[in-house]
Order: structure tokens, then C-alpha cells, then sequence
């Protein structure tokens, strides 16, 4: 069975791009400001000039600074964690593997637990729950996966063969956006009432922009 995980694939830009990219309204540009290191060398770092304008920035909603710098990530998650991510469109591109094209193996998430149903919302669940049936949910992919097979091997194309496939099948995506995109995801997905397996994602794409945008992510993330 497989989990979800979450590849940094590239990235452009830095904090110091952040502020310069609102610095040119006034023709201006700043540079990073250089530190003696305990090795006697130079270290460089945002000035606090630049640093409280990304911070001043985001809390005025002064967004396409912020849209100046991109990542792109390789996503493996669940068809039905890519389908409620595949919703945030603004600033973002989604290119996944496809079906139609690819007759492999497929291969499915398993869950840690079944999550009991929320009592007081009409979608979540609660942290609790049972432990998932293992054997019975490896015979139940296995069955899939023969019937899947069987119509491949009579001959029905893989864009009708997929459709016996469930839900719980992992697919995988490349996402590309700018950072205030990404910021705006994680806002909504980190939500403690988001689903589990979204904010599992999220917190991937938070953990790596926290450390390639040291100030621009936390000044967006903190923003009310």
C-alpha cells in the first residue's frame, strides 16, 4: 500500500524578491545585507527594513509580491485527497498522469484508522475511530485490480477500463504556483477541520516554503 508524499521539484525567487518586486513601484531595489559569520566569513541576510515590509505587505493584502515567486512540487496522494486539492485554481497548474495513456499496476492508500463521522457538521470526522481491516482491504484492491486487468486483457481501452478503479487509487500530479497561491491553499487545508489527508499535503508544501521564504511565508500564513 502507499502513502502520500509530497517532492519539492524547483522553485524561483526568495524574500529579497518579494521586496523588490514592490520596491520597483519606486524605482528602487534592495540587496541582502551581509553579517560577519562565526567563521569569520560573511552570512547575508534580509535587512529589517526589507522584513517589515513583506510583514506590511501581507497584512494589507498586498498580494502580487508575493505572486513574483513560484514552486513546483510532484504530488502522490489518493484520487479522492487530489480531486478536493484540484479545486484551488487561482495562480496555479496542475498537470497529473492520466488513464488513459498508462495501463500499470495501480496502487491504493491505505489508511492508519476508519475516522468516526462528525456529530455536529454535515462533513470531517473525529480523531478517533477503528483500526481498518488490512486483509480485507488488500482482498478488495486485489479484486479490482484483477477485474481491471481482465478488461484490459479483452481488449477495452484504458479510458473505460479505469472506471472499476476506486477512489482510494494514488495518482500523482506535478502543482506549480506562485507562493502567495501555495499560501492561500495551506491556509484553508491546515484548517483543523479540513480532512487529515489534505492537511497532510499542506503541511508538506508549508514545510518547504517555510524554509526556501524564512519571512515572506510566515508574514502571509500569520496574515488575518
Amino acid at each position: 500500500m502507499s502513502k502520500i508524499t509530497v517532492d519539492l521539484i524547483d522553485h524561483m525567487g526568495d524574500d529579497l524578491r518579494v521586496a523588490n518586486a514592490a520596491r520597483v513601484s519606486f524605482a528602487k531595489e534592495s540587496e541582502y545585507q551581509a553579517y560577519p559569520s562565526e567563521d569569520r566569513g560573511w552570512d547575508y541576510k534580509l535587512s529589517d527594513k526589507d522584513t517589515k515590509l513583506i510583514h506590511y505587505l501581507a497584512k494589507h493584502g498586498h498580494w502580487s509580491p508575493f505572486s513574483h515567486c513560484f514552486l513546483t512540487f510532484r504530488i502522490k496522494a489518493p484520487i479522492f485527497v487530489a480531486r478536493q486539492l484540484q479545486k484551488h485554481q487561482v495562480g496555479l497548474s496542475w498537470n497529473e498522469v492520466s488513464r488513459r495513456y498508462v495501463d500499470t499496476e495501480p496502487e491504493f492508500y491505505m489508511p492508519d484508522v476508519w475516522r468516526k463521522r462528525a456529530e455536529n457538521v454535515k462533513q470531517g470526522s473525529l480523531d478517533d475511530g477503528f483500526p481498518v481491516p488490512t486483509e480485507n482491504m488488500q482482498m478488495f484492491y486485489k479484486g479490482m485490480v484483477s477485474h481491471y486487468n481482465h478488461l484490459l486483457a479483452n481488449g477495452v481501452c484504458p479510458e473505460q477500463a479505469r472506471m472499476v478503479l476506486p477512489q482510494s487509487m494514488m495518482t500523482e500530479w506535478y502543482w506549480s504556483g506562485s507562493l502567495y497561491a501555495f499560501a492561500r491553499v495551506c491556509k484553508l487545508r491546515l484548517d483543523p477541520h479540513a480532512q487529515k489527508e489534505t492537511r497532510e499535503v499542506a503541511q508538506w508544501i508549508a514545510d518547504y516554503s517555510i524554509k526556501l521564504f524564512p519571512v515572506s511565508w510566515p508574514a502571509l500564513m500569520n496574515n488575518e
